[in-house]
């Protein structure tokens, strides 16, 4: 170690210092030039901010010369700034070295400061600083400087020196001239720096250096510590409010300590040192200095806490690269790392290149050993994240480490083997009893209480497995049901039930099955009334009791309760196939049992009609063809009707309301088929349809238009086996049809949904086939009447018994109205065939009554009679239709009088609908020439409304009038009035004004128009 120099007047020779410095600017001044802007860049330039840790380096090294820990006293009092170093003294070459803005004296690398240049940082904040060390002082000044460049000039300036000071406003580099100063002698010193070995001072430039300075000291702190282990405190001082950093070791672990106003932190750290040695072509590029430098060292430090996990680094630590203290590089890491990094020549940077580089690679492979120093679970809080952007070693570093740490086994499994993140397994839903419980089966899986959701997992790019993964791993597994109820246990803790769809399930059967739903689970209190041979029979798949747990409910299994089991679909199938099996009577057993528990019927469910039973001869047939015996059905069936008999035994054990639940007869059946299209075939809507279905499908097809796309009967229900009554049990059987849901079947209408989306009402099935079928009184309903039919339908139609309420009888398409029977398909044809029966009975009004509503009906769906109802000659006759004639007017009837008329109020459409000559097109109309013509008397006008059709006003008057050989009063073929009497004229106006009822009244007016005034009032007393 140097010695310091004696006390003297000039103990560091500065005045040698700055001849040689003068000397060489005056012979040379581009030397001056180089030096002034050496200092500038310095001082200016990149090492401005870093005065704080260029004085900690500093003192770091002198505690190391010194062998002593190392204490520094940064003190800021309004303008002026000290630094106090404990250490070696400062020596003349170190004097040497301050005024050196181009080499250094640290050639061993075993000092922080490797450059010579990092006190040219004073220069940017004061230009006044004075180095009092050991009794010795040594002083920059720039007034001082400038002084001795002038004195220099004042000799001659052959060299241009001056001009080169000029040009820079007089500035010169006061760094490159020390001066000797007047060291304060030890018990002169201030207190504040007593006990300190070296203290630079300065006085700040200005305001702004001296808030520069305030806020660098207001970020030192544990970092420089850490950084510097020479140094063991770092005292600051500013305007009075002191802050103290010291330095432990414990345990070969540094620990530091932050006290301040505010209060007193410590941090304890874990480290991990690498050393080495570069390869000297990886320092090429590098300055000769550093080239000498191949040792090489790096430092991981991470703050821990009292558990030792990683701790947040501490405010004052920045996340950047310290190379050995902090650098402007970053490095976003929750961990320090300090190293032998190239710098540039500011000290500011990382320098890319081989030696970064290699020093890199080493950091990446130190990092992994450092995670494995963690547990596992903290080591996840230091794996660096995804990043973009950053600089050039952050970036450097990240590409480096991603691999290693990888493959590097710091984390632990489920059982706590250490294993690496490419081998790892992560559940994605987490959870420590699903990981409890699957550790056994997944090699290398991860806790569950590990954050699925954890940054660093991800980063890590760990294999992970989800719900439905797991479902498909243990789709072979051989485990106890204890140990799926445990499973499934701890999947609801937390898993996603959507992907579990095919988690596997144990069977009672012993049967390991994927997916729950519609699996049946055992009832707690359930389980006694379902025997396990039952469900046997029935071929469910029922749970495993010990694997049972609320999940599989969740996921779509049910409770196997009676319900629940009937509508399992494989229940479904036993019975639809249970005639053919070897030993139908357990089945069936097992059916009758839940049907009796859950109240389930043919109804709900229509394939239980399909239950094989034994019947009274020993034998089996489906339950929809035997007879609960004393059925009220059996007493209306004919002898040759297709049913047996259940068996007095199956009564006798489940009770007939049990049997009838599932099919067997007591009464009619009700069959039901939903969204029946009509179009096609109808029949396949049901397995066995009714009787006839497809011909009323037929029938009303046609009523509806037959469209293009078949109409749709929403709720089709039908009374099925109507076939199968006998003739003399109809009384009885429409009794039973007239009670409860099966006289809904016959009394409301089937509703039809056409394609263009109106509803229409029709008949129903089973009031249609009872209409033609049944027998009430040994006649079809359809061909008889109600007691309160309308008059016309009395002699054409029996009355019907009295005992069928009317509403019912209605439905049977007993008749009431003539609207009724003419809106029924049949209707109108079977009036015909009984008008065109002699032995039926009709009178005149009721005929008229009769042919003026069929006149309205479509001519479609109507055939043509043979034989008609008619009027000759004054009674009424029955006719063939091709000698009948429908009168269209009544000046032909004198023309007719051979002919059986058909008289209507709307002749033209009856004669369409009959398909029968109109009058007028039978009849030639052959008039002799002559007649008057004359006009019409004006009182027609006083009794013919204006508002109707305009009366003729002449019309030809003959003294005898003759048609086809016929002699009549009034004729009005060929459009002209023909009329030889008043009342001849009186018809001819009113009929072709349409007031065929005012022709008595207009005659008489005709006859004595004098009377009119009377004639008009008795009219109007009419109204």
């Amino acid at each position: 170690m140097a010695e310091p120099l004696a006390t003297g007047v000039d103990p560091y020779d500065t005045a040698e210092l700055r001849r040689r410095v003068l000397a060489a600017w005056a012979d040379a001044p581009a030397r001056f030039r180089e030096d002034a802007n050496a200092e500038e860049d310095f001082a200016l330039g990149g090492y401005r901010d870093r005065v704080v840790v260029e004085l900690a380096q500093n003192a770091a090294d002198a505690a190391r010369r010194a062998g002593v820990p190392g204490r520094l006293l940064l003190s800021l009092d309004g303008h002026r700034l000290v630094a106090a170093n404990t250490g070696a003294p400062l020596t003349a070459q170190g004097v040497e070295s301050l005024a050196t803005l181009r080499a250094s004296t640290k050639r061993d690398g075993t000092e922080a400061g490797r450059f010579g240049v990092g006190f040219s940082a004073v220069a940017a904040l004061g230009d006044d600083v004075t180095v009092d060390s050991a009794g010795a002082a040594v002083r920059f000044s720039a007034d001082l400087a400038r002084a001795a460049v002038a004195e220099l000039l004042s000799g001659g300036d052959p060299s241009g020196l001056g001009a080169e000071v000029e040009r820079r406003g007089g500035h010169v580099p006061m760094l490159r001239l020390p001066f000797p100063a007047e060291a304060a002698p030890d018990g002169a010193r201030d207190d504040t720096v007593r006990g300190y070995d070296t203290v630079v001072s300065l006085t700040l430039r200005d305001d702004d250096a001296r808030d520069r300075v305030r806020a660098l000291l207001a970020g030192t702190g544990e970092a420089l510590l850490l950084a510097l282990p020479g140094l063991a405190e770092v005292r600051v001082l500013v305007d009075g409010a002191e802050r103290v950093a010291t330095r432990q070791e414990d345990g070969g672990e540094p620990v530091t300590t932050l006290r301040e106003a505010e209060g007193t932190r410590t941090t304890r750290w874990r480290t991990l040192v690498r050393t080495g040695e570069f390869d000297p072509a990886l320092l090429a590029d590098r300055p000769t200095e550093e080239r000498a430098r191949t040792a090489w060292s790096l430092t991981w430090a991470v703050p821990v806490d009292d558990d030792g996990g990683p701790a947040p680094l501490p405010e004052d630590v920045d996340p950047v690269v310290h190379a050995p203290t902090p650098t402007d590089t970053g490095l976003d890491l929750p961990a320090v790392l300090i190293g032998t990094f190239p710098l540039g020549s500011d000290r500011r940077a990382v320098q890319p290149g081989p030696a970064t580089d290699l020093l890199l690679t080493e950091a990446a492979e130190a990092y992994c050993a450092l995670l494995r120093r963690f547990g596992a679970e903290a080591a996840l809080e230091l794996v660096p994240g995804t990043r973009v952007g950053g600089g050039h070693v952050d970036a450097g570093f990240r590409a480096r480490v991603a691999g290693p740490l990888r493959t590097t086994p710091f984390l632990a499994t489920e059982t706590g083997a250490p294993v690496a993140p490419d081998e790892a397994v992560l559940l994605d839903t987490g959870g420590t009893a699903l990981s409890a419980v699957l550790a056994e089966l997944i090699p290398g899986l991860l806790p569950g209480r590990l954050n699925p959701r954890h940054p660093a997992l991800a980063a890590l790019r760990v294999h992970r497995i989800g719900a439905a993964d797991i479902a498909d791993l243990l789709a072979d597994t051989d485990r106890p049901p204890s140990w799926w109820a445990g499973l499934y246990a701890a999947l609801a803790a937390g898993a996603d039930t959507d992907e579990l769809g095919a988690l596997p399930v144990p069977l009672a059967d012993g049967r390991l099955v994927r997916g729950p739903r519609s699996l049946l689970v055992p009832e707690e209190d359930g389980a006694s009334r379902i025997d396990a041979e039952a469900l046997a029979a029935l071929g469910v798949r029922l749970v495993h009791p010990e694997a049972v747990h609320p999940l599989l409910l969740r996921l779509g299994a049910v409770e196997a309760g009676p319900a629940a089991v009937l509508a399992d679909a494989r229940t479904e199938a036993a019975v639809r196939g249970s005639l053919d099996a070897d030993d139908p009577e357990p089945l069936a057993e097992a059916v009758l049992d839940l049907v009796a528990a859950s109240g389930t019927t043919a109804a709900d469910a229509p394939w239980l009609a399909e239950l094989a039973l034994r019947d009274d001869e020993d034998g089996y047939s489906v339950a929809a063809e035997l007879l609960v015996p004393g059925a009220p059905l059996a007493e209306v069936l004919s002898e040759d009707a297709p049913f047996g008999t259940v068996h007095a035994d199956l009564v006798e054990r489940h009770g007939t309301d049990v049997l009838r639940a599932v099919g067997a007869l007591w009464e009619f059946t009700l069959v039901r088929a939903e969204d029946a299209a009509l179009g096609g075939d109808v029949l396949d809507v049901f397995e066995e349809a009714p009787d006839a279905l497809d011909e009323w499908a037929d029938e009303l097809l046609e009523r509806v238009g037959d469209p293009e796309l078949p109409p749709v009967v929403p709720e089709l229900l039908c009374v099925a086996d109507l076939d199968y009554v006998a003739d003399d049990r109809w009384p009885r059987a429409l009794e039973m049809l007239s009670r409860g849901a099966l006289r809904a079947a016959v009394t409301d209408p089937a509703r039809v949904l056409m394609p263009d989306g109106r509803v229409v009402d029709a008949t129903s099935y089973t009031a249609w086939w009872l209409r033609t079928r049944a027998l009430v009184g040994g006649s079809a309903p359809a061909e008889l009447r109600a007691a309160e039919a309308e008059p016309a339908l009395a002699g054409l139609y029996d009355e019907a018994p009295a005992d069928i309420d009317p509403e019912f009888a209605r439905a049977l398409g007993v008749r009431t109205t003539l609207e009724e029977l003419l809106a029924d398909p049949d209707g109108p044809d079977d009036l015909l065939a009984r008008l065109a029966d002699p032995e039926r009975h009709v009178d005149r009004p009721g005929l008229l009554r009769i042919w003026t509503a069929l006149a309205g009906v479509d001519a479609d769906l109507v055939t043509p009679p043979s034989r008609v109802r008619a009027v000759l000659g004054g009674s009424i006759v029955v006719a063939d239709a091709e000698d009948a004639v429908v009168v269209d007017s009544p000046d032909l009837l004198p023309l007719l009088a051979e002919r059986p008329l058909v008289l209507a109020a709307a002749p033209e459409d009856l004669a369409e609908v009959l398909d029968l000559e109109l009058a007028s097109e039978t009849v030639e109309g052959d008039v002799p020439a002559g007649g008057v013509l004359r006009q019409v008397p004006a009182v027609a006008d006083l009794f013919l409304d204006p508002e109707g059709e305009q009366p003729d006003r002449t019309y030809l008057h003959h003294a005898e009038l003759v048609v086809d050989g016929v002699e009549v009063e009034w004729y009005a073929g060929g459009g002209v009035v023909h009329a030889s009497t008043d009342e001849g004229l009186a018809r001819a106006l009113c009929w072709r004004t349409e007031q065929w009822g005012r022709r008595h009244l207009l005659a008489a007016a005709l006859r004595d128009p004098d009377a009119a005034p009377l004639l008009l009032a008795e009219a109007d007393l009419e109204q």
